[in-house]
């Protein structure tokens, strides 16, 4: 439907998992991670708020100091707000009038908030926009099970809504994520194709899931093979999984076991993607940035960069309206 035409109010949901911005506020972040069965899957429900309230406690003085280490505290919503601007902006130059709004799964803006605002301003269309590109209950399925829990479909205020559940294959999405890599790749000494080892880092999870059905390890996959069919798929890489939290078994090789097999292998340059996060936040700005990096100085790795999350990116910023218009031209 032309814009013209659109006759509608249109609000666009933007997920993420939401990031505590100061020290005080990593414990009842972290609790509110952990209290979420969809993280965390017990067999007996009463169990999952003590468990939370346990292992809250236990972690947050450590991961206080990750969070010390990135100026203290988390840059996520800050770049989620800007995201959603910018993609108000992208939007309204292709003449679609439409407001963003961010719900955070585990801090501060709820989902809840995001869902009275859009109710107080009387959104008819509601676009849901997972800044996950890959599927997974853990994320997404997460998010959207909170929203499902906030929204009566059949009350009156309540907007129709379109969910975008995955956008993991996307063309514009790899085109802008593509651009980032070779970016990245320019930055090297050697610029043999050879030379250069890309290693894609997502975040894990739980093997269990994917036995269970979750498509997140076959779509991270996909993301990776159709990056690397616009990069020359000669080109050696590799793909690992970061954040492992538990004693559960996760999905790997573990980032660290991937950088220190590549310097038994005799690789001096490798470059890191951040291949499931779209913005910058602890996981790249301490675990790829300082941790990662340490390792590899460590290992005798000469050259280690790291390809920058895309935050407001252009060419992504492009792709996302582009999944919004699409959403708008199916109705």
């Amino acid at each position: 439907m032309p814009a013209s035409q659109h006759k509608e109010n249109v609000g666009i949901l933007l997920f993420n998992l939401g990031g505590p911005e100061r020290l005080d506020e990593v414990r009842p972040f972290l609790y509110n991670l952990f209290a979420d069965p969809d993280i965390i899957r017990l067999p007996w429900r009463a169990l999952q708020k003590p468990l939370a309230w346990l292992i809250s406690t236990q972690r947050y003085r450590k991961s206080s100091g990750y969070y010390k280490k990135i100026g203290g505290g988390s840059p996520l919503r800050r770049i989620t707000d800007e995201q959603a601007r910018a993609l108000e902006a992208a939007l309204d130059r292709a003449g679609i009038r439409a407001r963003a709004y961010v719900g955070m799964r585990y801090w501060k803006p709820y989902i809840e908030e995001a869902v009275e605002a859009i109710h107080r301003d009387r959104i008819s269309h509601l676009i849901v926009l997972p800044l996950y590109p890959q599927y997974s209950i853990s994320t997404t399925g997460s998010s959207l099970n909170k929203l499902n829990s906030l929204i009566d479909p059949n009350g009156a205020r309540s907007p129709r809504i379109s969910v975008i559940e995955h956008w993991y294959a996307d063309p514009l999405y790899i085109e802008a994520l593509a651009g980032t890599v070779g970016r990245g790749l320019s930055e090297f000494p050697n610029q043999d194709p050879e030379r250069i080892h890309i290693l894609f880092s997502a975040h894990s999870v739980p093997v269990s899931y994917i036995e269970q059905g979750d498509p997140y390890l076959d779509q991270i996959k996909e993301t990776v093979r159709l990056v690397m069919e616009r990069l020359g798929s000669a080109r050696p890489h590799s793909l690992s999984f970061q954040s492992k939290v538990g004693p559960a078994k996760w999905l790997g090789p573990s980032t660290d076991e991937t950088v220190r097999r590549l310097s038994r292998e005799g690789v001096s340059q490798v470059l890191l993607v951040p291949v499931s996060f779209v913005s910058e936040h602890i996981e790249t700005l301490y675990e790829l940035d300082i941790l990662y990096r340490d390792v590899a100085e460590e290992v005798g790795i000469a050259h280690y960069r790291r390809a920058p999350a895309l935050n407001c990116d252009a060419d992504f910023i492009n792709a996302l309206a582009r999944l919004v218009q699409n959403a708008l031209a199916e109705m």
